[in-house]
């Protein structure tokens, strides 16, 4: 089998734009769970002003959006883009700006908090900690959001049986993919990364994207987690790895035998394919620190689209800081992240118990600053 060209690994994020339609469609959305996890650990509701970093067809941008969050939306694919302002079409106070995070121009200190949900890690990790930091007003948040490969009983044999179907077509690409852990390891491993949120995101996801600096300007790593079991068709297996990264990386040939290999567990098992996930989100708050951070000593690089902007440039009635698109409004906004929402969370920071599932309960010290939801009744089935 032939092979195509390997690009630098960052490219392959580039593949979702061509995919876009399919990205959309088959892509689930992130729990409504853990988007409120975040505005509670925020502290944000109707009118902040918030940032997304790859936003790929809207897929978390129209939960933050339906929390009334005034939501700056960053996604370099013209494509996805594309689709995310077709889904967002009557959203309230949304904007888009086609560009990498890079690239952008954002002005410092003027988010409450910056979402990424499954795309921090296409983002050059020299740039993005200290430009998220840049971003974020003194004390903002960093949430980011991903799902993970989870390590359970009910689903071993299966993922086992798919893991080992692309080791006998792309042994190399088998051999990186990314740890599968149980739900106890996973949190364990975050906690001891809480001194530097990127060493725990890279953890979590197998990313490179860990950086000392990060440990200097992040601080308060806390971890919220949505565990689920998915069953799948063999067609509806080969849909959702046609979405993913790695497939690029196939040749035809490759790609035609996987989803064979596919079909042929499928009908080995004789029912639905399983695989337990886990959707996990990591927040970090902004150090108040003593100077803006571009003056940090050993962080002073001029940022990539970084310009110096006042507060009054970005008030009504001032000058536009980025060129965007701006969705249309209606006259009413949906549920935000208020008080009822807010006491249905399982964490926040004036309440350490976490709510636990009867087969996952935590000791006290692990409570304090995780929280895992209770795994969903109904399994997804494609």
């Amino acid at each position: 089998m032939t092979r195509p060209p390997v690009p630098d690994a960052r490219e392959y994020g580039k593949v979702f734009d061509e995919i876009a339609a399919e990205y959309d469609r088959i892509r689930p959305v992130y729990p409504g769970e853990l988007v409120d996890q975040a505005c509670q650990v925020a502290g944000i509701g109707p009118g902040n002003q918030v940032l997304e970093i790859g936003c790929g067809s809207g897929q978390l941008t129209r939960s933050l959006a339906a929390r009334a969050l005034h939501v700056t939306a960053l996604e370099p694919g013209p494509n996805l883009i594309a689709l995310a302002r077709q889904n967002l079409a009557g959203a309230a106070a949304v904007e888009f700006m086609n560009a990498r995070f890079e690239d952008a121009a954002c002005p410092r200190a003027y988010f409450r908090a910056v979402f990424s949900a499954s795309a921090l890690h296409w983002v050059d990790p020299k740039v993005s900690w200290l430009k998220i930091a840049d971003v974020l007003v003194p004390g903002g948040t960093l949430a980011l959001i991903s799902y993970f490969g989870l390590a359970e009983q009910r689903s071993k044999h299966d993922q086992e049986a798919v893991l080992a179907a692309l080791s006998k077509v792309a042994p190399d690409i088998a051999a990186d993919w990314p740890a599968y852990r149980d739900l106890d390891a996973t949190l364990a491993g975050v906690k001891q990364r809480r001194a530097n949120v990127s060493a725990a995101w890279a953890w979590l996801g197998s990313y490179d994207v860990a950086q000392d600096y990060a440990g200097r300007l992040f601080t308060d790593v806390q971890v919220a987690v949505v565990p689920k079991l998915i069953e799948q068709t063999a067609a509806g297996l080969n849909a959702v790895m046609r979405t993913m990264s790695f497939y690029a990386r196939l040749s035809p040939d490759q790609r035609q035998a996987l989803e064979h290999e596919t079909a042929v567990t499928y009908e080995r098992l004789g029912r639905p394919i399983r695989a337990s996930t886990v959707t996990a989100l990591v927040t970090a708050r902004r150090a108040h620190l003593p100077r803006p951070v571009s003056a940090v000593p050993g962080l002073t690089r001029r940022l990539p689209g970084h310009r110096p902007a006042a507060l009054d440039d970005l008030r009504p009635g001032g000058r536009r800081w980025i060129p965007v698109t701006r969705t249309a409004r209606p006259h009413g906004y949906a549920a935000g992240c208020g008080p009822a929402q807010a006491s249905s969370l399982a964490f926040s920071r004036s309440n350490s118990a976490a709510v636990m599932t009867p087969r996952s309960r935590r000791s006290a010290s692990l409570a304090s600053w995780s929280a895992v939801f209770p795994d969903p009744a109904a399994s997804w089935t494609y």
